[in-house]
């Protein structure tokens, strides 16, 4: 099938990417001319593992363009995927001004049957919204506009494309309905469903499933918190949820709070959503509170360790992004805590595998980037973890010991035994367990 992707963020690129995969023929169309450029050249603006050799496979093809002229790509597409950002407003709403923009261009390019797909997240009504403003160009027999959200986990979105759980299709049309039917069968070979809906319930969909997943992640940081003061070990506590199949084990493990390009915004939005309807979602308030709270946990742990006496530390921190295998640093509760350490006068050293070029853009040289894990440790006064990187997982521990000044760890991320630590001999803080005291160096 001919495809056009307009946008070439983290979801339309791989959009456009995973389409080429499965043998259609992909534009991806940009309003940034130097991005385009780029791509053309073959250089993958974001991180996300596996989409690289998709990307370098399909350009190579000959199944994969990108372009800055709109007309060009829907021209050549029978679907257009609008894969645009929906930045939160100032009062947590979804921005559609990109979304509504192009909605009014196609209106002035369109000249036979399309597709029109909402990749992006939107707030229910959008579909509606977009065929309106098509609606006062063109007859109606040109065109059908469909829900298709997103499910994509930053880290493994290439897998979640490919493989996906489930495709949620809103459409009324049955013309639209067998279009995306054709498109999407070769994704669920192996008998996962698509489900077909009307729109309003698509793009209620996603909102309520990543809102859901930000409640559950933000419940298990309140029992960890709670974990603390009754003296209990969240570890098993989670074991002991988790084994329950109404519950189930995923997105109970506790932290520093939840961050990146897609919870944050759609809890807002949907809260949002729920304030423009006159219904007070009072669960969705408390999530977005218990999750600003969350993101100073560990510096509150700091704040106690060192008796408010910040100002002069060293703090080594492993971990950037808001998650590992991203490089997206959206939202990410590291840099909550590194704002509250420079602000208490402390020096902050870290190490992240790929976000370090994005956090550099924001703190230059307030803090420094190591090398590699280890140079951060160098003298200071304890190490940090942000985030959960494999490589974070088994390091060396007789280097880091003999790197800081003292051995004592900060895990924001539970990433560490808490039996292996005390016999190691480090003062060891995590996430709704125990404290493990050290020996002294």
């Amino acid at each position: 099938m001919n495809i056009a992707v307009v946008g070439t963020g983290y979801v339309g690129l791989v959009t456009g990417t995973c389409f080429a995969e499965t043998g259609n023929h992909v534009i991806c169309v940009d309003i940034n001319e130097k991005k385009v450029e780029s791509l053309r050249n073959g250089k993958v603006p974001i991180f996300e593992p596996g989409l690289e050799v998709l990307f370098n496979r399909n350009t190579a093809e000959g199944r994969l363009h990108f372009t800055t002229n709109l007309k060009e790509a829907v021209d050549h597409a029978e679907i257009i995927f609008l894969a645009l950002p929906t930045p939160p407003g100032e009062d947590g709403s979804a921005d559609l001004r990109y979304i509504m923009g192009v909605a009014r261009d196609l209106g002035n390019i369109i000249t036979e049957y399309k597709v029109i797909v909402d990749k992006s997240t939107v707030p229910v009504g959008t579909a509606e919204q977009v065929s309106a403003i098509l609606a006062e160009k063109l007859p109606k027999k040109l065109f059908d506009v469909v829900s298709n959200p997103e499910f994509l986990r930053e880290g493994v979105a290439v897998d979640d494309f490919l493989k996906p759980d489930r495709v949620v299709i809103g459409t009324k049309s049955e013309k639209a309905r067998k279009v995306m039917k054709q498109l999407y069968e070769p994704f669920v070979r192996q008998g996962n469903p698509i489900y077909f809906m009307d729109e309003r319930s698509a793009e209620m969909t996603k909102y309520a499933a990543n809102s859901y997943l930000a409640t559950r992640i933000s419940f298990m940081n309140e029992i960890a918190n709670l974990c603390e003061k009754v003296g209990a070990n969240v570890d098993m506590v989670r074991i002991g949820m988790g084994s329950d199949s109404r519950i189930g084990k995923r997105f109970l493990f506790p932290g520093i709070g939840y961050g990146g390009s897609c919870f944050p915004k759609d809890v807002q939005a949907l809260a949002k959503t729920a304030s423009e309807h006159s219904y007070d979602f009072k669960i969705l308030k408390s999530v977005m509170k218990v999750n600003g709270i969350q993101k100073s946990v560990l510096s509150k742990k700091l704040r106690k360790f060192y008796k408010n006496e910040l100002a002069g530390k060293t703090i080594g921190i492993w971990g950037l992004a808001f998650k590992p295998n991203t490089d997206d640093i959206r939202e990410a509760p590291a840099l909550v805590i590194i704002d509250e350490l420079l602000e208490a006068g402390a020096k902050v050293r870290a190490f992240d595998p790929e976000a370090m070029e994005n956090v550099r853009e924001i703190y230059g040289d307030r803090i420094v980037y190591g090398k590699s894990m280890y140079d951060v440790l160098d003298g200071a006064d304890c190490l940090c973890i942000m985030t959960e990187w494999s490589e974070f997982r088994t390091p060396d521990y007789d280097r880091i010991a003999k790197a800081l000044s003292a051995p004592v760890i900060f895990d924001g991320r539970n990433v560490y035994d808490m039996d292996q630590m005390k016999g190691l001999g480090f003062h060891y803080e995590s996430i709704g367990r125990p404290k493990v005291k050290s020996r002294k160096k």
